[in-house]
């Protein structure tokens, strides 16, 4: 069994004041936590794998498929993607935006770790 705790993991600035940082991962899946400022925002983008993903604190405003449909999530809430749906996330609300992600297959090398 591996244990990764948040507070151990490196974190990297993905956008401005979007902050990801990857968690424990496998052979089909691994686990990503965020931390999103007030006012930032994930840029709209796509990937090929599948994300679900669970809001801890804050709520944030997806922006998902080429029509960019508003769809709000708070604390409690989960939600999921499919791989190549475009999506990003702005953090519209009076709080930091904390939550977890996970994603099929494991994003070994995201960009964002450039």
């Amino acid at each position: 069994m591996d244990r990764v705790s948040v507070d151990d993991a490196p974190s990297a600035e993905a956008a401005d004041d979007v902050f990801l940082s990857l968690l424990a991962g496998g052979e089909e899946m691994n686990v990503q936590h965020f931390r999103i400022e007030l006012g930032a925002a994930a840029p709209v983008h796509d990937h090929p794998h599948e994300q679900v993903g669970y809001i801890v604190a804050g709520e944030l405003t997806f922006l998902v498929g080429d029509d960019r449909e508003e769809l709000v999530v708070g604390p409690g809430d989960s939600y999921s993607l499919a791989g190549g749906e475009p999506h990003g996330a702005e953090n519209r609300g009076d709080e930091t935006v904390v939550g977890i992600d996970v994603f099929s297959p494991p994003r070994a090398n995201p960009p964002w770790l450039d």
